[in-house]
């Protein structure tokens, strides 16, 4: 089935909508000072920090252009931008040319395999190292 280009548009429109609203939640309010912001499931239960902890405020940090907090909260969010951005840009991408090879390039089994193994270290030590 093809896309029509009003389609992806008005989908286009919606993400980005969506991005400008939750960027400015985001910006106005502190994750670490609102109640409104959820807290980790896992942190309350286990007393250990998972690997997204920390997001919310790096998150906010990053709005205020203040990118050494960020990396004190979620190292591994600042790290992490580049891709996940690549990886906007290729769904978009994708979407728009379902026979453009430009996501399966940046969809390798071990690019994927390689983060997972950044993942499982970056939550290993921050709660062995208090990194």
């Amino acid at each position: 089935m093809r896309k029509t280009p009003r389609k992806i548009i008005v989908y286009a429109v919606g993400i980005l909508l969506g991005g400008l609203i939750g960027g400015i939640i985001y910006y106005r309010f502190n994750p670490a000072a609102s109640a409104v912001f959820p807290k980790c499931p896992f942190l309350l239960i286990t007393g250990l920090k998972c690997p997204g902890c920390g997001s919310q405020r790096a998150i906010h940090a990053l709005l205020h252009f203040d990118f050494g907090g960020a990396f004190g909260h979620n190292a591994l969010l600042l790290i992490s931008l580049p891709y996940i951005a690549l990886l906007l840009v290729g769904y978009m991408i994708r979407y728009a040319r379902p026979q453009s090879a430009f996501f399966l390039r940046i969809q390798r089994t071990a690019i994927i395999w390689t983060y997972f193994a950044l993942v499982v270290v970056f939550w290993i030590s921050r709660n062995i190292l208090g990194f």
